[in-house]
């Protein structure tokens, strides 16, 4: 039986600092193989090239993965300042309408890093450019030195709401895990659900009230070794599993229209 297509949504970047790509990590590819079962295709993220209708009916699920570029701050009406970074308009073109697209079909999407970002924002939230700045808050960013082991290393513990959607995925009220971000939410969408928060307060885990579908997302990077890390796996296996129902309808509508 053909497995379930994961649209990884993806970055464009320069190899050798100078041929334009659009690339994910393979990492993200591993964790959508191995761990959720599923097919991953690499989404060159540019309306110019693919629309999110195209996207809605060759995929079952999309990974809205993490990125060095950040939400362009006039998608959530502020202007852009030089603590905002760098941008990536045509991901922000894609991926905003993609989320907000999946949520009203009930089509399943994981976000990630800016992906959790990106699901605030298209939900009408907002962002900190640099969370580290704020009073009371840690410092959340990559460490600029080590392994890619010790850049990936468990630094904090994020709680989770008693009961709550992440409590019953993951099976524990606290995890810890690895933090690589400068940006957080600031004001949460109307519809989005602060479901887990850093010891400092920043939130880290989401989902969307009253979805018909899978809408998680988190802050940190559960794609680094998703095979064997006990609050990564389960994520993308429920992340899989999700894609695979949408798969399974979507053949079932198929036949009764055959």
């Amino acid at each position: 039986m053909a497995r379930p297509v994961v649209g990884i949504v993806g970055n464009t970047s320069l190899l050798n600092d100078q041929y334009p790509i659009h690339a994910a990590g393979t990492m993200n590819t591993i964790a959508v193989a191995q761990v959720s079962g599923c097919l991953p295709l690499i989404i060159p993220s540019d309306p110019s090239l693919v629309s999110v209708d195209e996207l809605l009916e060759s995929c079952d699920g999309f990974l809205l993965t993490g990125g060095r570029p950040n939400v362009h701050p006039e998608e959530y009406g502020e202007s852009a300042t030089e603590a905002h970074g760098t941008f990536d308009r045509a991901r922000d073109a894609i991926a905003l309408g993609l989320v907000r697209a999946c949520v009203e079909r009930g089509q399943p999407f994981f976000g990630v890093c800016r992906g959790f970002q990106e699901v605030n924002v298209a939900m009408g939230g907002t962002l900190y450019p640099e969370i580290r700045e704020l009073p009371g808050r840690m410092n959340h960013r990559m460490p600029p030195d080590g392994t890619m082991e010790q850049k990936f290393e468990l630094r904090h513990d994020v709680t989770f709401t008693q009961g709550g959607v992440f409590h019953e995925v993951l099976g524990a009220p606290k995890v810890r895990t690895n933090t690589l971000h400068g940006q957080g939410i600031k004001a949460a969408g109307p519809r989005v659900v602060i479901d887990g928060f850093a010891e400092d307060g920043t939130p880290e885990a989401i989902y969307i009230k009253d979805a018909p579908g899978f809408t998680l997302a988190v802050q940190w990077h559960p794609e680094w070794d998703a095979g064997n890390d006990p609050v990564s796996r389960p994520l993308f296996e429920r992340f899989g599993a999700a894609a695979r129902a949408w798969a399974d309808s979507k053949q079932q509508r198929m036949l009764k229209s055959a």
